[in-house]
């Protein structure tokens, strides 16, 4: 069925539960990067549990696939992440079982041919105590579902990035198996994966998820910015513009404020092609 703007703001989901292990918390980190030097002490922590394992706050982002927009009515094939946001009320800890709410928070009309942008929010309770463990906003783009009667436009507009040269840069380099290791912490689209798939649908090569380059931003935030403390990011904000083919390095450029962080990626050895652009991260005080 096509997109019904009715049904679509109905969606809602309670009490959905995920369960994870401090081997969920290593595959992450070494999923966007962590450990490809073994001897670095400052990420040694985020893939050894000895003597105690950190975790990557951008890890919130994969501990909770809630299904919400399954069946929803529109054109999976044409459907792209545009934006991702994580506010964290709590430090995440190495392992535990997180209880799930999800429903969808808007909805906009881009007209016939131009798609629709729907608006999702997720938030996840420890099941120990039932207290907030952290909340994940995303923005869905469905290139092939405009004019199905939500109101138009395309929803608040994305925070801005300073007009000054950038405070720190920070270029981390992705494998060429990269996404094949960041699949395992669950989204096993083939697209991240099928050479023949990802040109059939117009990439000349498996692209690297969205959500990974946004786990290499938090690295990098990590490294300049908070000397390792994951405990300092309290908020992680971004919009997705381009994709990035694993293998390729990821310039993050980096804009300190106090406790606020502007950040922007792009692809150095492709043009500098911006790939994830109004980054927003607030620290903790």
């Amino acid at each position: 069925m096509p997109l019904n703007y009715d049904h679509l703001m109905g969606l809602k989901r309670d009490g959905d539960r995920f369960s994870y292990t401090d081997r969920e918390t290593m595959l992450y980190a070494i999923g966007i990067g962590m450990g490809a030097d073994p001897l670095d002490r400052n990420e040694l922590p985020f893939v050894f549990e000895q003597p105690l394992l950190k975790t990557v706050p951008s890890m919130a982002t994969v501990l909770t696939r809630v299904p919400l927009l399954k069946d929803c009515g529109y054109d999976y094939t044409r459907v792209v992440h545009g934006e991702q946001g994580l506010t964290l009320h709590r430090t995440l800890p190495a392992e535990g079982e997180l209880i799930a709410s999800a429903r969808v928070t808007a909805a906009y009309d881009k007209g016939d041919g131009k798609g629709a942008v729907i608006y999702t929010e997720t938030v996840a309770r420890s099941a120990a105590d039932g207290q907030a463990m952290f909340t994940l906003r995303s923005v869905t783009f469905a290139r092939g579902d405009g004019g199905f009667g939500a109101p138009a436009g395309s929803g608040p507009a994305p925070h801005a990035i300073p007009d000054r040269k950038p405070d720190a840069t920070v270029a981390l380099a992705t494998s060429r198996d990269q996404a094949l290791l960041y699949r395992l912490n669950g989204d096993r689209n083939p697209l991240h994966a099928d050479p023949e798939l990802a040109r059939r649908v117009g990439f000349p090569a498996p692209i690297l998820h969205g959500l990974c380059t946004y786990g290499v931003a938090c690295r990098a935030v990590l490294q300049a910015v908070v000397a390792y403390d994951h405990t300092r990011i309290a908020q992680f904000n971004v919009r997705f513009s381009a994709p990035v083919y694993p293998g390729e390095t990821i310039a993050t450029d980096l804009w300190v404020d106090g406790t606020m962080v502007s950040f922007r990626c792009r692809i150095p050895l492709r043009d500098n092609v911006v790939v994830i652009n109004n980054g927003k991260c607030l620290l903790a005080s």
